[in-house]
């Protein structure tokens, strides 16, 4: 079995030709360019015997330039049609593994049973892009290196900054553990099939964070749930005591009227230390 990944016109043959049909609940676009795809994979900097995982394979076109790298690849894939393929094409590679199903349920059980390797790589679904990201970081599962395609309304929110229009508690959350840096911007002329949007791909690296507070993600989400409130309104209701929030804030020279959207995210955790200090935040 051969497929040629760069032809939008010949992808879609092959499909028909095999029974396969594109789901739109799952998010699947496939990538065509054929520069877009160097670019991307050379943007993770990997090197013979690095452990990566990849989600969202699909047929396998990202797939087969990464194992081009000699790198031990783990795929999660949901869709039964496309997983029939991969093993098909790729389940005589020692280097290969394939794991079936919702990446979103069974990547902790897979990350328990083995260290989860420095790289995550993946052409992510546009409806589980960012909750599979932050789903990653708020359970501290932090990858040296991540490549992800994204919408690219997403991407611009991941690296975001304060007090711009696109910063969000997912900027923060992003910032919180890696610095997010844009690769390449991709047209809807570069999938098959065409998407609506443009896509963007994003580079994370890690960096070096202390230990959060328990309640510091908590707080990051409550004080962005009404952005036109002040900090002094949506703090005082995450801790439900006017008397801690007012504390709290003097602590941290803040006079309580400013916005979530202005703060750099030192200032999150600060917050957050302070509540953890004083043990009666929710």
């Amino acid at each position: 079995m051969t497929i040629n990944y760069n032809s939008s016109l010949e992808l879609k043959t092959f499909l028909e030709q095999q029974g396969l049909g594109m789901q739109k609940k799952f998010g699947q676009n496939f990538l065509v360019d054929v520069n877009a795809k160097k670019i991307l994979v050379d943007a993770l900097c990997i090197q013979a015997g690095d452990e990566v995982w990849e989600i969202g394979p699909g047929l396998g076109a990202m797939t087969a330039l990464l194992l081009e790298k000699n790198v031990k690849l783990k795929a999660f894939e949901i869709d039964k049609g496309f997983i029939r393929i991969l093993k098909e094409l790729f389940g005589g590679n020692d280097n290969f593994s394939l794991i079936e199903g919702d990446v979103m349920k069974n990547w902790e059980n897979h990350a328990a049973l083995s260290p989860a390797p420095r790289f995550l790589f993946g052409n992510l679904p546009y409806n589980i892009g960012a909750a599979l990201l932050a789903d990653f970081i708020e359970k501290r599962q932090i990858f040296q290196r991540i490549v992800v395609t994204v919408q690219k309304e997403t991407a611009l929110r991941m690296a975001a900054k304060a007090g711009t229009k696109d910063y969000s508690s997912f900027s923060v959350l992003c910032a919180s553990s890696y610095r997010v840096k844009p690769v390449i911007t991709i047209r809807p002329s570069s999938f098959y099939p065409q998407p609506n949007v443009d896509s963007m791909g994003v580079l994370l690296e890690s960096k070096v964070v202390t230990q959060f507070p328990p309640c510091f993600f908590k707080l990051i989400r409550a004080l962005f749930a009404s952005r036109r409130k002040t900090i002094r309104n949506n703090l005082t209701a995450f801790v439900n005591s006017k008397e801690i929030c007012e504390a709290v804030l003097s602590e941290n020279g803040l006079t309580g009227s400013e916005r979530a959207e202005t703060l750099e995210v030192d200032m999150f955790l600060s917050l957050a230390k302070s509540l953890d200090n004083m043990r009666l935040y929710k």
